[in-house]
């Protein structure tokens, strides 16, 4: 095969070029992604998305693919092929990739191939494949990265207004579109729900049109998520075919999974169009964010340990870190370098004083939870809202970012200076984005919220929505924010958004494309966010939104961990987590033990139940503790205690559902560490479903010829027993039981 190659290495990441048959070949772990230009050079065509082949059977498929198709011509009255990047214009009907409008009116897209380049960087291929407009001047960078060790594929492109006089208005802009292989059918299943209910799995079955997950709410949103699965409907948890995928935006996105006429599926998705447009002025560039996907053959749980396994590599906490302390908001990225590769740092057990004590907070009430909060075992004290100036009821003082010394006389640092002599870090809840009308921010600077002239400003929590996209804004929260992190030792920052956007204007930039705000507001967030940690090295950030409104990559890669659900209770977190681990690595997923009867459902739990549930993530308390007796406080040292011993499994191994509450009585998630010295099994079940005839569980990921004993009990089996017969459960309650199984593989 003549051309270029960059890899090489038995089973690492491989991008081979054919410029004689005009392909490339992406070859991940174990699989491979093919395509290759139209017999004119006008259109980059999806060839091949699955087990990986060698190079020799690329050419072969471009030969189908280049063959005109009369019948499916005729059948569609269009033209319907696979392009990689679908532009908008010409006798083609399907949802495009690109679509713009030229300084002359003209609207639709012509392009010719015009060149490329493949690098190697920190055990990562990219190829970059540029497209250019033949008439006018805009050129599109297709991007593709593979990693060493990995089957993802990340993808991304970038348009450019080569010109040197006229604007180029953008109407449409995915990051990637994905083409998959002929199948009689197909399932897709994704992400749905709302505050309190997040992550609850659904499916549906494509047929000819499109089906469309979207937020136009500025936010990810507690409605959707922006990740799906497709398989021809015979997928099970650990065996069949799945193709998966991730859009890595934090704002408005959409995804739209459609059958063309033809009878192909692709699924593409980006920037949400609604509202939208962006004029892209002569010399400037538009990076667009990634769509990352893989493929397997081990069902859906393979395909989430892969996306768990990549994202703590590759993503987590990765950001920009260039060192910039002062951060030009809105300048585009030279180039998106492959993120290092490590993995991250074990998360702490965390207590956070919201449901403890509100807006009530002060030095002593504070102090007191600190002081049982260290007694029991944790390691990061985390103040929440109520602790800044104004800030007694939610009706005011979101924007003025100072302490109340009338609860904090002398400021936070008596208060973290304690925190840190009872052997924890120290954190604190912001909510930056957010204004309230009662505050000497807004009563300084009322256009600094997004709004219409002549319209109601809506409300919502007794709050606005900031600009971001304005630098003067984006000045304030920065120093603000910067500020609060150099005042005092804090570690840990929880950065909230408790409403979406309304009334979206910008009155100051009428017209001059203020509809851009959609876009810049999440730029400039992401800018915020990687300048602090720049200048605050050794800060962790959770990202909340109301609960679950802000989960996807491209936040992941600026923060530590995520906020799951503002819905506590335990036994409804059960199938939140299930739907969550379906996308995101449990060490990014919080969850808190909170007080029974809980505050939102009124329902009583044991509360090693609620332990158990919360160990199936990052641990948190959010419980008021100074009303927990002894009895609870001894019972929960024990759990926090027996918690760190597994966390580094629970947070770093390989997570395998065993069994789903949706579908039988019992629930239960088990975690083989990445050496397979260890595995840890939790499972639940809910009222009345513990006796009779409660289930074993086969348990899987374990060495069939290994012995593994559990330390607890001193009981030891043989792997493939464990797989064929299953684990007998502990004895536990009849209603809302739950146990913790720890298995210690047997040397020798």
């Amino acid at each position: 095969m003549g051309g270029i190659s960059v890899g090489g290495i038995s089973g690492a990441a491989d991008i081979s070029h054919d410029e004689a048959a005009g392909t490339w070949l992406l070859r991940m772990r174990s699989t491979a992604y093919a395509f290759g230009l139209a017999g004119d050079g006008t259109a980059v065509r999806h060839l091949y998305w699955g087990p990986r082949v060698p190079p020799q059977a690329v050419a072969g498929l471009l030969a189908g693919a280049r063959a005109d198709q009369p019948r499916e011509r005729y059948r569609s009255w269009a033209l319907e092929r696979p392009d990689e990047y679908v532009p908008w214009g010409g006798i083609r009907f399907d949802e495009p990739s690109l679509k713009v409008e030229y300084a002359d009116g003209t609207r639709a897209i012509e392009w010719r191939y015009a060149g490329q380049r493949i690098s190697r960087d920190r055990g990562a291929v990219t190829l970059e494949l540029d497209l250019a407009d033949v008439a006018y001047d805009l050129t599109v960078t297709l991007a593709y990265r593979v990693y060493d060790g990995f089957d993802v594929l990340e993808r991304w492109a970038t348009l450019r207004n080569t010109g040197q006089r006229d604007p180029i208005v953008v109407r449409q802009a995915h990051a990637a579109n994905w083409w998959l292989p002929p199948r009689d059918r197909w399932r897709l299943r994704y992400l749905h729900g709302g505050w309190g209910a997040e992550t609850q799995i659904a499916e549906a079955v494509p047929g000819p049109g499109k089906f469309v997950l979207e937020s136009r709410r500025g936010t990810t949103s507690h409605q959707f998520n922006p990740w799906f699965s497709l398989d021809p409907g015979t997928a099970t948890e650990e065996s069949g075919e799945v193709w998966s995928g991730e859009l890595a935006w934090s704002g408005s996105w959409k995804l739209v999974c459609e059958q063309t006429s033809a009878g192909r599926l692709h699924v593409g998705g980006g920037w949400n169009e609604f509202d939208w447009s962006q004029r892209l002025a002569p010399g400037q560039s538009l990076v667009l964010p990634s769509f990352a996907g893989l493929h397997t053959t081990g069902g859906f749980g393979a395909a989430s340990r892969e996306w768990h396994a990549w994202q703590r590599a590759r993503v987590l906490g990765r950001g920009d870190r260039t060192g910039l302390v002062t951060p030009r908001w809105h300048a585009e990225p030279a180039a998106r370098p492959a993120p290092v590769a490590d993995e991250p740092a074990l998360r702490p057990v965390l207590y956070n004083s919201w449901e403890a004590t509100s807006f009530a907070v002060s030095q002593d009430g504070q102090e007191r939870l600190a002081e049982t909060a260290a007694r029991i075992g944790v390691e990061c004290f985390v103040v929440d809202d109520g602790w800044f100036r104004g800030r007694d009821h939610d009706h005011a003082g979101l924007g003025d970012w100072t302490v109340d010394q009338a609860k904090f006389p002398r400021g936070l640092g008596p208060l973290v200076k304690r925190v840190g002599e009872l052997g924890m870090t120290f954190g604190i809840w912001v909510e930056p984005e957010m204004v309230n009308p009662d505050s000497d921010l807004y009563r300084a600077h009322p256009d600094w919220v997004y709004h219409f002239g002549n319209r109601t400003r809506s409300e919502h929590r007794n709050q606005l929505v900031l600009n971001l996209a304005r630098p003067d804004v984006a000045d304030y929260l920065y120093q603000s924010l910067d500020r609060l992190l150099s005042g005092d030792d804090i570690r840990f920052v929880k950065w909230d958004m408790n409403r979406p956007f309304s009334e979206p204007g910008w009155p100051a930039e009428a017209g001059r494309d203020p509809e851009r705000a959609w876009v810049e507001h999440v730029r400039t967030l992401y800018a915020i966010i990687d300048a602090l940690r720049a200048a605050h090295p050794g800060v962790d950030f959770e990202s909340c939104s109301g609960g679950g409104g802000r989960i996807d990559l491209g936040i992941l890669g600026r923060v530590e961990q995520v906020w799951t659900s503002d819905n506590t209770d335990a036994w409804d977190r059960v199938a939140i987590q299930e739907g969550f681990t379906q996308a995101y690595a449990p060490s990014v997923m919080m969850a808190w033990v909170t007080d029974s009867p809980n505050y939102l459902t009124g329902r009583r739990l044991p509360l090693s139940f609620r332990f158990h549930v919360a160990m199936a993530g990052s641990l948190g308390i959010g419980a008021d503790l100074i009303q927990w007796t002894e009895a609870d406080e001894a019972e929960a040292a024990g759990l926090i205690a027996e918690y760190k011993q597994i966390r580094p499994v629970v947070q770093g191994g390989r997570l395998y559902r065993l069994a789903s509450t949706a579908a039988g009585p019992l629930g239960a998630h088990q975690y083989v560490a990445a050496d397979g010295a260890e595995a840890v099994v939790l499972a639940w079940w809910g009222p009345g479903q513990c006796e009779p005839g409660r289930p074993r569980l086969r348990l899987a990921g374990l060495e069939d010829g290994a012995r593994y004993a559990d330390p607890a009990t001193g009981a030891a089996h043989w792997g493939a027993e464990l797989a064929r017969d299953g684990l007998e459960l502990p004895a536990g309650a009849s209603d809302f039981g739950s146990v913790l199984v720890r298995l210690v593989r047997q040397d020798g």
